[in-house]
């Protein structure tokens, strides 16, 4: 019962796999997989196991022992899932591992930009807190949260926590209707309304065909001047380009963006090459504090245990 994990260097160091390999005595850690790699590593395997190694039908179709595909990431477009389902393999992802990580993330960002922790920080370093007349500086705005109204688009497990740790700060919380849709009420408000309404504008919502390029120019415009906005989700729903331009123009306060629509981004992005302080950028990882990544190997051993069980568990296929 060949095993394998394709990309375990993506899950990071210091993580218990023991569940996992009782379930899969054969099972085959790989650091790495490129490209060419992929078909000779999951030749014979019954198991897959991956984060975001890309499985495509003709991959698929190469395997002719394959029953399952687990993933440790909640999204599944690395998958061809109707090539899965033609060829009878099940596909697994996980789900609601790292709610907490993302909500520190997203909070931690949120306090800095809007404490200017980094400015003081800096002031204090270059001398001028030493050389205050006063016991205390205050050149840079300090904004409370209990003020302002926070936005979020994308109303699951991470935009429902993040909503929840909004409320404990005595922020004001909206949610914007489904990208695409117009279904007002039901405690949604319109997207146009969340734009103009909001202090704060936090993304949790996937990348499809409704939802790429949802932050533009335009879009900027319509939001506040000292508004915020955070990205945890996916690079692909921001036009980095028209974010950078709206930062420096001032059509928006700051921004805290953990995702780039191309993920490393070896070919560059605006966002790497703007100077001002009032954006900070992180290489994708709200999503990895160490409980959080174990929660991800737990889940992903409990989707294997059930499959082999003959039980369904967080199917997608």
């Amino acid at each position: 019962m060949k095993a394998v994990f394709l990309d375990w260097a993506t899950m990071g160091p210091g993580l218990d796999t023991n569940q996992l390999r009782e379930l899969l005595p054969g099972l085959e850690l790989f650091e790495v997989t490129e490209d060419h790699e992929v078909a000779t590593r999951i030749r014979d395997a019954r198991f897959v196991l991956t984060n975001k190694v890309r499985l495509t039908e003709d991959l698929l179709a190469g395997c002719p022992e394959l029953r399952f595909v687990g993933l440790t990431a909640t999204g599944t477009d690395n998958v061809d899932l109707g090539a899965a389902q033609n060829r009878g393999v099940a596909v697994c992802n996980i789900r609601a591992y790292c709610t907490q990580s993302v909500v520190e993330h997203v909070f931690g960002c949120l306090l800095n930009l809007t404490h200017s922790f980094g400015k003081y920080a800096a002031a204090v370093r270059t001398g001028e807190w030493q050389e205050s007349d006063d016991f205390c500086l205050l050149d840079f705005p300090i904004r409370e949260l209990s003020a302002m109204t926070l936005g979020i688009v994308g109303y699951g497990a991470l935009g429902k926590g993040v909503a929840t740790a909004a409320a404990a700060f005595g922020m004001d919380v909206i949610i914007s209707v489904r990208p695409g849709t117009n279904d007002v009420g039901n405690d949604r408000v319109s997207f146009d309304e969340l734009l103009a309404r909001s202090d704060v504008i936090s993304l949790h919502c996937p990348l499809n065909d409704d939802t790429r390029g949802l932050f533009g120019a335009d879009e900027f415009l319509k939001m506040k001047n000292d508004a915020v906005l955070i990205n945890t989700a996916r690079g692909g729903l921001v036009d980095s380009a028209a974010l950078a331009e709206a930062l420096r123009c001032g059509e928006i306060a700051a921004a805290a963006i953990d995702v780039l629509p191309e993920e490393p981004p070896v070919h560059g992005d605006p966002l790497l090459d703007y100077e001002g302080d009032n954006l900070i950028v992180t290489p994708h990882i709200a999503w990895a504090t160490n409980e959080a990544r174990q929660a991800a190997i737990d889940e992903l051993s409990a989707n294997v245990e059930a499959f082999i069980e003959g039980r369904k568990r967080n199917r997608v296929v």
